[in-house]
């Protein structure tokens, strides 16, 4: 069983591929952000390395699909199947030329194809958290990573609320396969009785795919 968590920055959805993964007794596979040299940069300058930011984790997340859907036993923290999303929105702000973003799809068309001769194709499940928008800006502000701080960065405020509006199109168009929306305004991934619930949802999902 291969599941992926997705969501907006700040919705939990690390917290909650380590639950998932836990509550398995399988590997999670964590979103590359930390030992990313090139995401500081891209938050102090967005037009100078928006595509080589967008590539790298384009790479990153090709071999992550790829190890988990060979392994078969995984949950992945955010996927390929998201990536487009940061690099169209990229395109629309002008950070990311059309020649770019041209590019960037062809290459994630032949990674696309190169993943549908892997005797497992797409993930088994893939879920999604939200929460709504004052929440995402609270927990980005508590995890404290100076660069995705909005206090000195107006602008940013406005590029998280684009990116709120834009994942739920996103979750609505997702067909690769199985799908499920988690509310993580209504559970806190803090209180373990609210873990149990969301743990069990999940299970109850799984039956149905299994």
């Amino acid at each position: 069983m291969v599941i992926i968590t997705a969501g907006m920055i700040g919705v939990g959805k690390t917290t909650l591929t380590g639950k998932i993964a836990a509550h398995l007794h399988t590997k999670a596979y964590y979103e590359p952000v930390g030992e990313n040299p090139v995401l500081p940069l891209y938050y102090k300058n967005p037009k100078q390395y928006g595509f080589l930011l967008q590539i790298y984790f384009l790479n990153k997340r090709f071999s992550m699909i790829k190890q988990a859907l060979t392994n078969d036993n995984n949950v992945l923290d955010r996927s390929i199947y998201e990536d487009a999303l940061f690099t169209k929105e990229n395109n629309e702000e002008g950070n990311i030329s059309d020649t770019e973003l041209s590019v960037y799809l062809k290459l994630l068309d032949n990674m696309m194809k190169d993943l549908s001769q892997l005797p497992k194709k797409a993930p088994d499940l893939m879920v999604y958290s939200e929460t709504d928008f004052d929440t995402i800006l609270y927990r980005i502000k508590k995890r404290g990573r100076d660069y995705e701080q909005i206090d000195n960065r107006p602008d940013l405020k406005d590029y998280y609320y684009k990116m709120w509006n834009a994942y739920k199109d996103w979750y609505r168009d997702y067909d690769a396969g199985p799908k499920m929306k988690i509310d993580l305004q209504k559970y806190d991934l803090e209180e373990p009785e609210h873990v149990k619930e969301v743990l069990a949802m999940i299970d109850e999902r799984l039956k149905t795919i299994r």
